[in-house]
């Protein structure tokens, strides 16, 4: 599990993290959305133990992971723009981080070279960003990390190649319960990846959410009455918005989704369907109150 307790980080008095609280379980896809600015670097930065914080504990299985050696070779941060040596060739990479982590398979670098389809023995200055960007994953996959960091990761990548990178990250959660932390300022990208969303803005975790228990704790219900909606139904149900359309009234509705139904069909309603929500509207009828989340998430 990865704690980070009050963290914060200032440069020349500018406060780019300034009192993170944040907790990733083992084995979970963790997804730190927010802004350009937000912070979201400096806290991966200092998790990965990059940075020292100024303030603050940040611990990974309960041991602080600043100048911890033994904690840093089972972590491996995968920054934003990705730095190879000079012409150096993606085997000549593997070689190094061969050494630098115990964990490092061989034979898994080699297994994942059909993934990839990339030249081991071409200079990777050579590559396109695309490719420089499937060579870092091609390494980090073949180190066989317990933490993996990543910031802004997909970026550059194209829509097939996300998708096996997507799986690959998966499969090893599912596989070895490796914890993952990924950032991003677009949901559109993790919804369908990470357990846990965490919303960062002005340096600090706002909100921090089980993406199930949103999915399941959160409904859309299209309704029709005769006479009209009856007031004595709001008393009934938690309802975040409503909106009419004519006769149809449309309700997002916090709560069990069979509890919600049986509650508005007791109502007796001419015409009542459940419509799915997207992730980007639970998370707008749910934390709209907190920050502006289109502004701040949605890409």
């Amino acid at each position: 599990m990865i704690q980070l307790v009050d963290v914060t980080k200032a440069f020349d008095r500018f406060a780019a993290v300034n009192g993170a609280n944040m907790t990733v379980p083992k084995g979970a896809i963790y997804g730190l959305l927010g802004p350009n600015g937000a912070g979201k670097t400096t806290l991966l930065k200092m998790m990965a133990g990059i940075l020292r914080q100024d303030h603050g504990t940040i611990t990974i299985d309960g041991e602080e992971v600043w100048e911890n050696v033994q904690v840093k070779r089972r972590v491996l941060f995968l920054p934003d723009f990705v730095y190879f040596f000079p012409h150096a060739t993606i085997g000549q990479m593997a070689d190094f981080y061969e050494q630098l982590y115990p964990s490092f398979s061989r034979g898994r670098f080699m297994e994942l070279q059909s993934v990839f389809e990339l030249d081991p023995n071409k200079k990777i200055q050579q590559f396109s960003k695309g490719m420089q960007r499937q060579a870092a994953f091609w390494l980090a996959f073949s180190v066989r990390p317990d933490v993996l960091i990543m910031d802004e990761p997909l970026d550059g990548l194209d829509v097939m190649k996300r998708r096996h990178v997507k799986q690959l990250l998966i499969d090893e959660v599912i596989e070895r319960e490796m914890t993952a932390v990924i950032s991003s300022h677009n949901l559109r990208e993790l919804e369908d990846l990470c357990s846990i969303i965490g919303l960062m803005e002005n340096g600090t975790v706002r909100i921090e959410r089980d993406i199930d228990e949103l999915r399941t704790g959160m409904h859309k219900i299209q309704a029709a009455f005769r006479g009209g909606f009856p007031s004595e139904l709001t008393k009934h149900l938690d309802i975040v918005h409503r909106e009419e359309r004519g006769s149809i009234v449309l309700l997002v509705v916090r709560g069990e989704k069979r509890s919600i139904e049986e509650t508005v069909s007791s109502f007796a309603p001419l015409i009542l369907d459940i419509l799915p929500l997207s992730l980007e509207e639970i998370f707008m009828y749910e934390m709209g109150d907190v920050v502006d989340v289109r502004e701040t998430i949605v890409g």
